[in-house]
């Protein structure tokens, strides 16, 4: 049971083996930026701090030594903070590098009206301290800017090598765009169908040999695509979006001039997933103490469903789960045994805009005790099992059944990227209530985006909420 709940985990797009740390020279920036600033920032104390008092040898003790290296430290922590050393951040907004000195400057007076006997300092030195971190780190950022692009100019440094995916008709703009930047080297040049869901492992496979560090995709090669951004992450490479049509895409954007025209660049975190084997063994610890404590509840719903209509005391499905692979979902049944044949003749009457889910208000099909089994959703206690198999999850995605997902359009199958869950944004946003399956991906898309363990706590708390009021379910 433990072999397998590890090896299906490690198949989910957020396991954090298959993730790469960002390629590319941003941390020769990154370590350049960070030693200067702190060089700068510690000479600027020194200066003010010995013009204020007259005396270039007061530095060297231990007094003063330890205030300058608290006072540097609380700057450094608030610029990055402010994001300035993240990547795909700005470095450069000296207005914003100017705010978050001067935020610091007024912590290190309130730190010393605080603890006078350990950070001393004089209100003449705050200031020529304040003006003179100011003055040095915006031109030590300049100066680093000069710095690497003289060395890409004298090819000491490689230019980032990029690959671009466009429309062939959008060839020659893009090209042109990122040309104008001068310091990039183009690599290759590919159509949209290279992103398609069949090709895109190949595709990747491909930029990794050529070395690629980012890539160009125009706004109409990926508008429904939106899982590359996952796959390019994990991978290392930095996506960019050309926009040919400007959209609202995703909120941690950051906008930025490439050749003039405005580029979407997506954060690329160094490492992706981190959360993910602890989300993982909370899944299998909690299952596994859910079911221990209620089996007396299993074996009380089991007796009711048999006594209540002839059949099994389960059901068991065969539903889509992680990239695209079928898997057996056990429930306890709620219908009649033939329910799955009657189907067929109830499609007319599906409540759903779509046809994509089977929902029907009153269906003829449920028994008397599966009414009150799916009223409070105890007919999926069973998936527990599946969770601790490791084909499922607490929370995800659910799985749906082959008939559904073979009605799926390109942009559905995001939702088969990541472990499908018992319960998930959709079950608490209203259930059998939305009958739109376009709005069901937009849930779906909304948790793949945010997710994070505090989601998922607080999505099994509104399911426990939802569950209590009877909201939704039929």
């Amino acid at each position: 049971m433990s072999t397998a709940f590890l090896n299906q985990g490690s198949l989910d797009l957020r396991e954090p083996v298959f993730a790469k740390i960002r390629k590319g020279s941003w941390w020769l920036r990154l370590i350049a930026m960070v030693a200067t600033d702190y060089t700068l920032l510690l000479f600027a104390w020194i200066i003010s701090e010995n013009y204020a008092s007259r005396n270039f040898s007061d530095y060297t003790q231990s007094n003063s030594l330890q205030m300058i290296v608290i006072a540097v430290t609380v700057q450094i922590a608030a610029l990055a903070l402010q994001g300035s050393y993240q990547l795909g951040k700005k470095h450069f907004q000296y207005l914003s590098i100017s705010k978050t000195l001067v935020f610091a400057h007024g912590l290190l007076l309130l730190f010393g009206l605080i603890s006078q006997s350990v950070f001393d300092i004089t209100r003449s030195t705050l200031i020529l301290s304040l003006l003179a971190s100011i003055l040095f780190v915006c031109t030590g950022r300049l100066a680093i800017t000069f710095f690497f692009d003289h060395l890409h100019q004298q090819k000491i440094l490689d230019r980032d090598s990029v690959f671009v995916i466009c429309s062939p008709e959008n060839y020659e703009q893009c090209l042109t765009t990122i040309k104008e930047e001068n310091r990039y080297i183009i690599r290759g040049m590919a159509s949209p169908t290279a992103l398609d869901r069949y090709s895109r492992r190949e595709t990747l496979e491909q930029l990794n040999k050529l070395g690629v560090t980012e890539v160009f995709i125009s706004w109409d090669a990926i508008k429904n695509r939106m899982f590359l951004r996952w796959l390019f992450q994990a991978s290392g490479i930095t996506l960019h979006i050309l926009p040919m049509e400007l959209k609202p895409i995703y909120r941690d954007i950051e906008f930025k001039k490439i050749g003039g025209m405005t580029c979407l660049s997506f954060d690329c975190p160094v490492i992706t997933g981190k959360d993910f084997w602890l989300k993982r063994i909370m899944d299998f610890i909690a299952a596994a103490l859910f079911i221990t404590f209620t089996f007396p509840i299993y074996i009380a719903i089991a007796i009711a469903i048999k006594l209540d209509s002839p059949g099994s005391i389960f059901f068991k499905q065969t539903r889509i789960g992680l990239h695209g692979k079928p898997f057996q979902v056990w429930k306890f049944r709620t219908m009649k045994t033939d329910a799955e044949k009657l189907q067929k003749d109830l499609e007319t009457l599906n409540d759903t805009k779509d046809g994509i889910l089977f929902k029907i208000k009153d269906d003829p099909r449920i028994t008397r005790i599966g009414k009150f089994l799916r009223r409070y959703s105890l007919d999926e206690l069973p998936q527990l099992f599946n969770v601790l198999l490791g084909e499922m999850s607490l929370v995800g995605p659910r799985p749906l059944p082959i008939r559904d997902v073979e009605k799926f359009s390109e942009q559905h199958f995001i939702r088969q990227e990541v472990l499908p869950g018992v319960t998930g944004l959709w079950q608490v946003s209203g259930r059998s209530n939305i009958l739109d399956f376009d709005q069901v991906i937009k849930l779906d898309l909304n948790y793949i985006e945010n997710w994070s363990l505090g989601l998922d706590f607080e999505i099994v708390l509104k399911t426990i909420q939802v569950v209590l009021k009877k909201e939704g379910a039929y």
